[in-house]
């Protein structure tokens, strides 16, 4: 077993002991909903987006409803996500092709997933392991990269190869919860500019730690 697995081991069951119950922040009650606040949430907060959902939500509860929508109501609605021009556009042509090709039901593979606008393999993973409790990957947000770079568990700073790094070293029954404990962790002790290394659980077997 070489160190990057050994460390992968010990990571896993620390974040286990430190987040027995990880879930995602984002607000949903149907796959539709997960998708849409999952691809609001690119290059915003959580928080943010779960101001905005709610109002989105009672005027196009459903993809039928947002297909026929006008873009610059959809745009007017979440502007303060950012990026509310693409992310409009995105979402009004997922919605039509969510209500023609796939009878107005989110498909629950990565491959339909993917024809979606706006998904991405990170928002797949989100949307196969939280609705569906599928685990075909593992999601790749800016805490998984930090935390993955600064444990050297990964040497690549391109998420597509993070997964795959990250694949090889954790089980697949671990990869959807993988991915909600390291953003909590990320966002508790692991932060971007200021890590509290010196309360962090994982201090002693991390190899870019302050303390």
């Amino acid at each position: 077993m070489n160190k990057a697995s050994t460390t992968a081991r010990e990571v896993l069951s620390r974040l286990k002991s430190l987040y027995p119950e990880p879930h995602i922040a984002l607000h949903w009650k149907t796959p539709w909903q997960l998708l849409v606040a999952s691809v609001l949430s690119a290059q915003s907060t959580d928080k943010q987006i779960n101001k905005i959902t709610p109002k989105f939500f009672a005027r196009w509860p459903n993809p039928a409803a947002l297909s026929r929508a006008r873009l610059e109501e959809v745009q007017d609605v979440i502007r303060p996500a950012g990026f509310y021009r693409v992310k409009a556009k995105n979402l009004i042509n997922s919605a039509n092709m969510v209500t023609r090709k796939f009878n107005g039901l989110v498909p629950a593979s990565m491959n339909e997933l993917l024809l979606l606008p706006g998904v991405a393999r990170k928002t797949a993973n989100v949307i196969l392991f939280n609705a569906f409790g599928i685990s075909q990957g593992i999601a790749v947000d800016t805490h998984v990269r930090r935390i993955s770079l600064r444990l050297k568990l990964t040497e690549s700073d391109n998420p597509v190869r993070i997964e795959k790094d990250l694949m090889d070293l954790f089980p697949e029954s671990e990869w959807g919860i993988l991915n909600q404990m390291m953003v909590l962790f990320g966002r508790e002790i692991c932060k971007a500019k200021k890590p509290l290394c010196s309360s962090c659980p994982l201090a002693d077997i991390c190899p870019s730690s302050r303390v």
